[in-house]
């Protein structure tokens, strides 16, 4: 009975961080020396995960979120990858990016090799591989709160516009207690909060510069 619900334990799909909970805390060494998520304090972050060094698809990913950087730190937000590479192989195949294809990769890389920021973060699939992380993206605001979180196979590059266009929208939502529509990009409009009462309805369709299709479905300009 006890080997039976220890193997069943095994198999147990790995735990993930729950949206509005605190990011796990974790210190790990990385390309730029050893870095904790405490030392993001203050800035938002994209935490992602990319399979293997020396891979092609993770290559366009690597190059695309380069040189998204610049954008990202405009709006207060870093960028930290990971795999469960040594820290050899991630400055191996950042110098080989740069090399080869002209693009330096300005932001840090962990290396798990004892797969523990992994682990932390359910970032291994074991239906799609037990030797790799998976495509995980974590956004991570500026109080170290799990605001968002996206997988992807290991066949499909991610998009990374979207994921800027991801924090732009939750860091709109914070700034103006207001929610984003779906394909919204900074200068759309936005939705406001549905009234709670009778007469806050009756209030919010007569309201100056505010588009209403019906009393709980308001939108404005910022």
């Amino acid at each position: 009975m006890a080997t039976g619900l220890v193997a069943e334990s095994a198999l147990a799909p790995p735990s993930l961080p729950r949206l509005g909970s605190p990011a796990p805390q974790f210190e790990a060494p990385t390309t730029h020396g050893v870095l904790r998520l405490e030392d993001f304090r203050g800035s938002w972050l994209i935490l992602f995960s990319h399979p293997a060094d020396f891979t092609p698809v993770c290559t366009t990913e690597f190059i695309a979120f380069a040189q998204l950087h610049p954008q990202l730190r405009e709006i207060n937000c870093e960028l930290l990858g990971l795999s469960i590479d040594s820290v050899y192989s991630h400055i191996a195949w950042v110098r080989n990016i740069e090399d080869r294809l002209g693009q330096k990769i300005t932001f840090p890389v962990i290396a798990d090799l004892s797969k523990e920021v992994a682990t932390l973060y359910g970032m291994i699939m074991p239906g799609e591989s037990t030797t790799e992380t998976s495509r995980c993206v974590f956004i991570i605001d500026d109080k170290q709160i799990v605001r968002a979180m996206i997988y992807y196979p290991l066949s499909t590059g991610r998009n990374v516009q979207e994921i800027y266009r991801l924090v732009q929208a939750l860091q709109t939502s914070d700034k103006h207690g207001v929610a984003t529509p779906a394909n919204w990009t900074v200068g759309g409009k936005v939705i406001i909060p549905p009234p709670r009462t009778q007469e806050m309805a009756e209030e919010r369709v007569k309201q100056e510069g505010v588009e209403c299709k019906d009393w709980y479905f308001c939108t404005k300009t910022l």
